[in-house]
C-alpha cells in the first residue's frame, strides 16, 4: 500500500465514526474511565519528581472529540492545545471542553504528519494515534516535539502493543500497532530517553497491552 492510499483510507475511516467517546474508543467507551485513571496516577508520578515538567502548557495529539483534554489535562494544566486531523471530532472537543473555557488553547485542524509545533510544550500526550503514521513519519513528528518542549518539558505516548515481534496492519481503519521492540527502535532514532514506562491495568482480556512511555530528549 503507499503511503497516501494509508493516509486517505485511516482520514475515510474516521470521517464515517460518530463524535463520541465510544466512537473514537472503537466500542469502547466503558474503558473510558480506567484509561483516565491510568493515565493520571501515570502523569502524577512525573509531577512528584525532583525535577519535574512544569503546567502550563499542553498539547494533546490526535486528541478526538476531547476525552483526554477534558478529563486528564485540563485539569493539571493552564492551557491546552489539540491536534486533530477530522473536522467534527474537534469541533466536538471544543464543545466538550467548553468554547469559552480559558484553559482551551488553540485547535488546529490538522493530520500529525502534517503538523509542525510552533510553541514550547511542558507537555506533548499522543494517545491511541500514532498507529495511523508510518514509521517515518513517526520519528520524524517525535523528532519536532522533542525540538517543541519547553525546559522539562516530556513526551507521554500511550499506545496499544502487539503481543509479537512483528508489526500487525489493520485493514478496517488503516493503522497499525507496532511491537514493543520496534517503539524502542523508534523512540531511539527520535534521540528520545525512556523516562519512566507503564502497562495500563484494569483493561479486558481481549485488548493488546497498553504502554505509557515518558520521553525525553537524549542529551
Amino acid at each position: 500500500m503507499t503511503e497516501v492510499k494509508f493516509y486517505k483510507k485511516a482520514a475515510s475511516y474516521w470521517a464515517k465514526v460518530p463524535a463520541t467517546v465510544n466512537g473514537v474508543l472503537g466500542g469502547f467507551g466503558h474503558i473510558s474511565d480506567i484509561d483516565i485513571d491510568g493515565s493520571r496516577t501515570f502523569l502524577n508520578h512525573l509531577l512528584s519528581l525532583d525535577d519535574p515538567l512544569d503546567t502550563k502548557l499542553a498539547l494533546d495529539c490526535g486528541a478526538g472529540v476531547g476525552r483526554v483534554s477534558k478529563y486528564l489535562l485540563v485539569p493539571y494544566f493552564d492551557k491546552v492545545d489539540l491536534v486533530e486531523q477530522d473536522e467534527k471530532f474537534i469541533n466536538t472537543a471544543a464543545e466538550v471542553i467548553g468554547q469559552n473555557n480559558v484553559k482551551l488553547g488553540t485547535l488546529y485542524h490538522k493530520s500529525l504528519q502534517k503538523f509542525k509545533p510552533d510553541k514550547k510544550y511542558d507537555l506533548i500526550w499522543c494517545q491511541w494515534v500514532l498507529g495511523y503514521l508510518t514509521n517515518k513519519d513517526l520519528v520524524d513528528f517525535l523528532r519536532k516535539c522533542s525540538k517543541s518542549l519547553a525546559p522539562n518539558g516530556m513526551i507521554i505516548i500511550k499506545e496499544n502493543i502487539a503481543p509479537a515481534e512483528e508489526l500487525e496492519y489493520d485493514d478496517e481503519d488503516s493503522s497499525v500497532t507496532r511491537p514493543y521492540k520496534q517503539m524502542l527502535t523508534i523512540f531511539n532514532e527520535a534521540n528520545l530517553e525512556i523516562i519512566k514506562s507503564e502497562v495500563q491495568t484494569g483493561f479486558p482480556d481481549d485488548i493488546y497491552s497498553v504502554y505509557m512511555f515518558a520521553l525525553k530528549p537524549n542529551v
